[in-house]
């Protein structure tokens, strides 16, 4: 347990521009709270310029620690005083933890997306998949994906980005270049995830996808949660698909945090109720 914890006063951050959107601190808090764990998390709003400033002031007590969202989860992985391996090689960090008067930089977006997984049964093991975007979610899903050993083919409108994604993280997977090879990707996979903003309320709506294009067969997931039915996720359920949205990778990436702050074993049930009962409550926000 980080230095600080077992104080009244110990304080959990999340770092997000904008951040009031989040669920993260229900969900959060409430666990804190079944736990008896005597901490308070709160979001901040951080615009990119009181980054470094707001980082500074968690090397002291009485903070414990906090999580990282957009835009600044590379950033922060630069300004950290240590960080897991994984989180270097992603080169984005969301969960802090403080150790003494040191950040230490972790990604739970990893085991997040694994677990998440794991929920639907699904093995990912020389699977046939297609992932859609090259953001840090990407960036995560395609890291947990190549270590498992899938066959991933990558689509994103900017394919440098997506070139540069699958260098930096030594995935032997492929770029796919125009609509007819996306298309006959996704109708050959076992497994598509959807990554990207698309279908997201407040954002740009309908599926990333052209019309009467998903897979024969499989599993679509698609890492938004509000709404918990995007365009595409209805699509696959039309055409008899088993489907997952991003709220057990959000449940279960926070879990993971809440473990590394706290050194006890994360309520996830609790944890994911509490998720579900803020998104009712902010049915028409952003992410978070």
């Amino acid at each position: 347990m980080a230095e600080g914890a077992a104080s009244a006063a110990a304080e959990l951050l999340l770092l997000a521009h904008p951040a009031g959107h989040s669920i993260s601190p229900l969900m959060q808090q409430a666990a804190l709270d079944a736990l008896s764990f005597p901490a308070r998390y709160q979001a901040r709003d951080v615009p990119p310029a009181a980054l470094e400033g707001v980082l500074q002031q968690m090397r002291a007590a009485p903070f414990l620690g906090g999580n990282v969202s957009v835009p600044h989860k590379e950033r922060v992985c630069e300004l950290v005083d240590e960080r897991s391996e994984l989180a270097a090689r992603l080169g984005a960090v969301n969960t802090l933890q403080r150790r003494g008067d040191r950040l230490f930089g972790e990604n739970t977006d990893v085991v997040g997306f694994e677990r998440a997984l794991a929920e639907l049964g699904v093995e990912p093991a020389g699977m046939s998949v297609v992932v859609l975007g090259a953001g840090g979610a990407a960036r995560a899903v395609v890291a947990s994906l190549a270590a498992a050993g899938a066959r991933i083919s990558l689509s994103n409108r900017n394919q440098a980005r997506g070139a540069r994604l699958l260098s930096e993280l030594a995935a032997a997977g492929r770029l796919l270049e125009g609509p007819a090879e996306l298309a006959q990707a996704v109708r050959g996979a076992q497994l598509l995830v959807q990554t990207t903003s698309v279908g997201m309320s407040g954002a740009s709506g309908g599926s990333p996808l052209p019309d009467g294009v998903l897979p024969v067969a499989g599993v679509v997931v698609d890492l938004i949660y509000r709404p918990a039915t995007t365009p595409l996720l209805a699509a696959a359920q039309a055409a008899g698909l088993v489907t997952q949205n991003g709220l057990p990778m959000l449940v279960h990436q926070g879990a993971a945090a809440f473990e590394l702050w706290t050194g006890a074993v994360a309520p996830v049930a609790l944890m994911r109720a509490a998720a579900e009962q803020a998104l009712t409550a902010q049915p028409s926000r952003g992410p978070a």
